[in-house]
């Protein structure tokens, strides 16, 4: 009982401790996305529009009509951060790291 359990024990460090050589991929910098004449102009109409829904008194309108300029709302913000795409990743590895650092420091 004893032997197999101190093999299994060894080798799991082994795996877990030995280093593995990785090449890795070239930094490519990230230029700042330029916009066309029509996306910047497609862009201003879209804030432009979400200025007017936000000023809008929505207590004369009806729960369908709350719910059209939502979803309008909605996709526009989704359009125009498509155009500036920007946005930050962070993988669930990463994630729970950053949780664990936050615990115990």
């Amino acid at each position: 009982m004893r032997k197999p359990f101190l093999t299994l024990a060894t080798a799991a460090a082994l795996i877990a401790f030995t280093g593995i050589t990785v090449e890795a991929m070239p930094f490519k910098s990230k230029e700042p996305k330029v916009l066309t004449m029509e996306e910047s102009e497609r862009l201003l109409e879209i804030e432009s529009r979400v200025l007017e829904l936000k000023e809008m008194d929505l207590t004369v309108l009806s729960k369908e009509e709350k719910k059209e300029l939502k979803d309008e709302l909605r996709s526009l913000e989704k359009e125009a951060k498509a155009f500036r795409g920007t946005g930050i990743y962070i993988s669930t590895g990463a994630l729970i790291i950053i949780i664990l650092l936050i615990i115990l420091l």
